[in-house]
């Protein structure tokens, strides 16, 4: 039987990951990973997005403070011509980005692993989504950056800030360009015998 009264933990400092786990009922606690994302690689940019989904959940069950919890770990990655972009981290690299991304298609990839380390076992999957990018113009590039927002974000964009007018459609599920897709939770956690409703706040 389920309890319901499992814990359930965020291993990431993502507020949209955050909200998004909230919007659904959910109540999670937050303990961030501290991974240097970085240091990781894969072969692709999808298994790349699971190998640091999978590093911050194990980083975060193996802390004292996370027993007995149910474990989140999510990365995200843009794939574009096959690679895989992360922050860009500085206003040079966000400008040079989007003049590439703009008019086109990249599928941004988020990496889910979810851990209970009451049993400690580990699944872990990547969901993928198709954004097809408007055309701003140098001007607007310019003003989106300088707001500071897609420096801190997997593909230099958002669809729920400044990014939003920048981007024309998506093909596949929203909480997965956002950082987390809730189907795809309910279907790790499922695997692990909980129910999505049973950690309902």
């Amino acid at each position: 039987m389920t309890d319901q009264r499992r814990r359930l933990v965020l291993a990431s400092a993502s507020p949209a990951r955050l909200g998004l786990l909230r919007q659904a009922g959910l109540a999670p606690e937050v303990i961030v990973s501290g991974v240097d994302e970085d240091a990781l690689s894969a072969a692709t940019p999808a298994a790349l997005a699971r190998v640091l989904a999978e590093a911050k959940a194990v980083a975060v069950a193996a802390r004292p403070e996370a027993a007995g919890a149910l474990i989140v770990g999510c990365d995200s990655v843009l794939e574009l011509d096959g690679e895989a972009h992360g922050k860009p981290g500085d206003a040079e690299t966000a400008t040079a980005r989007w003049k590439v991304m703009r008019g086109r298609s990249g599928v941004l990839q988020t990496g889910h692993c979810v851990i209970d380390t009451v049993t400690g076992r580990s699944v872990s999957r990547t969901g993928s989504t198709v954004v097809r990018f408007g055309e701003p113009t140098d001007a607007e590039i310019a003003a989106y950056v300088a707001t500071g927002e897609p420096l801190h974000v997997a593909g230099a964009f958002t669809l729920d800030g400044f990014g939003a007018p920048f981007v024309e459609t998506i093909d596949g599920n929203h909480g997965n360009v956002l950082g987390l897709s809730m189907p795809l939770l309910r279907a790790l956690l499922a695997e692990h015998d909980v129910a999505i409703t049973d950690l309902w706040a």
